[in-house]
């Protein structure tokens, strides 16, 4: 199976941009074989945590959200599931989600962020309370978003449930964000024996200045593939089954 992460610099607050973008990937990783494409942190909004909690109604979504339908109809017709990361809407308040849609644009999971930031939390974001969960094509999927990787547990439960891939929204910037990625992400492949992807964000993001470096990690902790720092695109790799 091969799966893809995209990279690119979302536009601040303007959604309809970037759901076209996205949709864009999607049937751009059709075209490249890939079955699932994977989206930073947020990318539907960019890192804009205030600007989206100071107007729940325009920026907050469910799975069914019509602004989301571009990339939904792209699913379909690419035959390519998507994770896609925006803010999401619970009773309890505002979260971080990622909605995976299926290659027939059906809704496969819907993941909130378990450990959201001190920053998310000031900015209202309240926590998730069940661990994300999917699969395609036989293959299971975990799901993280950003600090969500910090928890090694996440991983560990992931592994222990059959996932064989772990799929990381992130948004980590330049400098230190860049060092953690490299920490981080290899060692929560072989500790679990899991593939790992990162999708990150590029360029400005609320606060950050992204690092891009979207990349795959294989059971081992060798890099797969890895994305440049400072341009838009899709990284792939062929995850196999093992002994394959």
């Amino acid at each position: 199976m091969i799966i893809a992460a995209a990279q690119f610099t979302a536009v601040p607050c303007d959604v309809g941009a970037n759901v076209a973008r996205m949709a864009a990937f999607v049937t751009e990783a059709g075209g490249r074989g890939a079955a699932l494409v994977v989206f930073p942190e947020l990318a539907v909004t960019g890192y804009e945590l205030e600007a989206v909690t100071s107007d729940p109604e325009r920026f907050l979504m469910e799975p069914d959200d019509a602004r989301l339908a571009p990339l939904v109809r792209a699913c379909r017709e690419a035959g390519v599931a998507a994770v896609v990361n925006c803010a999401g809407r619970r009773e309890a308040g505002p979260t971080i989600s990622s909605f995976v849609y299926g290659p027939d644009g059906a809704l496969l999971t819907r993941y909130d962020k378990r450990h959201v930031t001190d920053s998310e939390r000031a900015a209202g974001f309240v926590p998730g309370t069940v661990d994300g969960r999917f699969s395609v094509d036989g293959t299971g999927f975990g799901l993280v978003i950003c600090y969500d990787a910090h928890f090694c547990e996440l991983a560990e439960r992931a592994a222990a449930d059959g996932c064989r891939v772990l799929l990381a929204s992130s948004l980590y910037g330049r400098g230190g964000g860049a060092a953690e990625r490299m920490t981080i992400f290899p060692k929560l492949a072989r500790d679990n024996g899991l593939h790992v992807l990162l999708a990150n964000h590029v360029g400005p993001s609320g606060p950050y200045d992204a690092c891009g470096l979207s990349a795959v990690w294989g059971p081992d902790g060798e890099v797969l593939a890895e994305g440049p720092d400072a341009e838009a695109g899709l990284v792939v790799a062929r995850v196999s089954a093992p002994g394959s």
